[in-house]
Formats: C-alpha cells, structure tokens, sequence
C-alpha cells in the first residue's frame, strides 16, 4: 500500500521547529526518516529540532556533515542523525553500522540517496524545498509506503 505524498508549507523556521516537535513525539525506534533536499533547504534544522525535543534538557545539536554519523540518548532511546553527502559508496553505509541502526535506533537520514538498495521499504520520506519567493518559508512534501506513517502522522499535520 502507497500513500499519496502530503506536502506542507512551513512558513518559517519556527515552524518548521514545531512540526518537527510534533512529530518526534510520535516516533520511536526502528523508525527512519529519510531527509531529502538542496544544501539550506532546512534538514539540518529539522533533524536538530526533532531531536532536542525529545531530550530533557535540550543539548547542542551539530551537523553531522563532516562525523557523518552523531548519536544521541533521548527519552525514546537512541537516535541516530546521518549526514551521508560525502559518502562516495554504499560499502560506506554498512560500515558505519546505519544499516544495523534501522533496526534499533530513530535514524534520521541526510541525503538518502546515497543509501542505494539499503534504503529501508518501511522509511519516512520528507522532501523539503525552499519556496523561490520567501526564503524563509519551506514546502515539505512528506511519502511513505508502509501503513504505519498514516497513523503517526495524523495527529501531526
């Protein structure tokens, strides 16, 4: 079962932070989202958001753009947040211990394509764009196949 993508406008990063708040509080692990857009399109700042809400108290959340992987204890358990840009292939993926931290772990996923075949069937997809006239607004399209997203999202959107 495919969903239809639903996209949202998030008119500022604020709301962007909220969405994001909204939905790490429905997430738990085994769960990955799968975060796709243009360098300043705003995954970082979602995945930074999501995750310091779900720490108690809320810690620095940097990039993991040159670590590629930063690991966090939540009150849901571990995250992972991914930032797999410099990856030049998907041997890269699997020895970095992503594929193992499906499976255990909330893994929050920059630039998935470079996952290739190892990209989960059961992922979030969220696509964000930035509008061409409001630079601070953004259009999250968000895509799912596996039914359980229909249930988690409804009370977020």
């Amino acid at each position: 079962m495919t969903s239809a993508p639903v996209t949202l406008t998030l008119q500022s990063p604020q709301d962007t932070a909220d969405f994001a708040a909204r939905l790490g509080a429905t997430l738990r692990p085994a769960d990955v989202l799968l975060l796709q857009g243009e360098i300043g399109s705003g995954k970082t700042h979602f995945a930074r958001s999501l995750i310091q809400s779900l720490m108690n108290p809320p810690e620095d959340v940097p990039s993991p753009t040159f670590t590629l992987v930063q690991a966090y204890d939540t009150q849901i358990g571990e995250i992972w947040h991914c930032d797999l840009y410099r990856l030049t292939s998907v041997d890269e993926v699997d020895e970095l211990g992503l594929t193992e931290a499906f499976d255990t772990a909330l893994c929050l996923v920059e630039w998935p394509d470079k996952l290739g075949p190892l990209t989960p069937d059961t992922a979030l997809t969220l696509a964000f764009q930035t509008d061409p006239v409001e630079t601070e607004t953004r259009h999250l399209t968000l895509s799912w196949s596996d039914p359980k997203w229909l249930g988690k999202l409804e009370n977020t959107l």
